[in-house]
């Protein structure tokens, strides 16, 4: 039975009888924004069974989770490290797989039967979680008390299935349900990355090609002060220098700067930009930007030149607690050179550098990866769940 969810207008009748169907224990053909899937209940052994056996995986083949957020996804990834939460945050709901190695003491997928986990773990004890980004497989998991087990529904070596018409052709006499939601967004798979603590490794470029995933998995870090023409910039411009010292490239981290009062396009103090040039560091082209949820939802650490930032701050975005601090270890305050004479501003940057240099033994341990990032193919295709045969696409 295909059901037309483009030309309808309530779509709460074919999401319980794809609810109840998925609960009775049968696999249904869904829409995600990558490509079509096969889906099954995490809680019904027999359900996953007939979707390995419809999808035609081999025994080295892995499954995929597929959870509702990415909180829920926590409870299969527990102990995830910064790396894999910036990457959560940043690509979730999205065209991302995370593969991660399974932690049997802590992780919600030791609740689930038996043979489901044997399905979803590949040899080298690893699990694949996504978040899709589907309104309609978004509705059926809000129903749902488990996650989908989810793969791309096509065969070995056929074309990945865009559209239900194709889903339809291959298995349509096998499925109960199929959803039609037209051709998917992206039309292509899901990239997969494999996390290892604070190491990543792509295993299949995706909708989210590479150079994009260079990018996410970057640390932010945000300074901050009032008007984003003083301190905060020279803060910034001294933070890249101690990044590209440390590890002999600058974009290794992604540093900006902002103000809590700031307007948009006002250059740095003459003042900051001599300090500045004393050291050999350019700032002439800073161009000044309000602190605005654009840069407080990509920000991993948020430094602030007094306790009153950190406040304003917190009072606007109180669940950054864990991730905003002053820039003085000690919870004191850097004070504001503005209107004042060169060498107070000398004085001002001497004082960031010191603060900041304190601040690198953090960086390195909790931000930035424990090595540059690993980019290849997986040796061995048959332990790699992230290939067609076993990730959700």
């Amino acid at each position: 039975m295909i059901f037309d969810v483009q030309t309808t207008s309530d779509p709460r009748d074919i999401v319980h009888r794809t609810v109840q169907a998925l609960v009775e224990g049968q696999v249904v053909g869904v829409p995600t924004e990558t490509v079509y899937g096969l889906a099954a209940s995490a809680l019904c052994e027999k359900a996953v069974e007939r979707l390995w056996e419809l999808k035609g995986c081999g025994d080295d083949n892995p499954l995929a989770i597929s959870v509702r957020s990415g909180d829920a996804a926590l409870d299969f990834m527990p102990g995830l490290s910064s790396l894999g939460r910036r990457l959560s945050q940043r690509c979730w709901p999205g065209p991302l797989t995370l593969v991660v190695p399974h932690d049997g003491l802590r992780s919600a997928a030791s609740n689930l039967p038996k043979g489901v986990q044997r399905r979803i773990l590949g040899a080298e004890g690893c699990l694949g979680v996504r978040v899709v980004d589907h309104r309609i497989l978004a509705h059926i998991q809000r129903y749902l008390s488990a996650p989908l087990i989810l793969t791309s529904a096509c065969s070995t070596g056929s074309p990945l299935p865009t559209s239900a018409t194709v889903v339809a052709k291959e298995f349509g006499t096998e499925l109960p349900l199929l959803l039609d939601d037209g051709p998917t967004r992206y039309g292509g798979a899901s990239t997969v990355v494999r996390i290892v603590g604070n190491r990543w490794e792509l295993l299949r470029e995706g909708v989210i090609e590479q150079a994009a995933m260079n990018q996410f998995a970057k640390p932010v870090i945000v300074l901050v002060c009032t008007g984003n023409t003083c301190r905060s910039p020279m803060a910034q411009t001294l933070l890249r220098e101690h990044v590209r010292r440390r590890y002999g490239d600058d974009d290794a981290v992604r540093v900006m700067s902002a103000g809590v009062a700031a307007g948009s396009g006002s250059p740095a103090s003459p003042q900051a930009v001599e300090v500045m040039d004393e050291r050999g560091l350019d700032l002439g082209d800073h161009c000044s930007r309000p602190l605005d949820d654009a840069v407080m939802n990509v920000a991993d650490l948020v430094l602030t030149m007094t306790r009153g930032h950190r406040a304003a701050i917190l009072a606007a975005w109180p669940e950054m607690h864990n991730r905003v601090f002053t820039l003085r270890r000690d919870g004191g305050d850097v004070s504001d050179p503005v209107g004042m004479s060169v060498e107070v501003y000398r004085a001002c940057a001497n004082q960031i550098e010191e603060e900041l240099a304190q601040w690198m033994q953090v960086l390195e341990e909790e931000i930035y990866p424990e090595s540059p990032h690993k980019n290849s193919s997986p040796t061995d295709a048959s332990q790699d769940p992230s290939n067609n045969e076993g990730k959700p696409e």
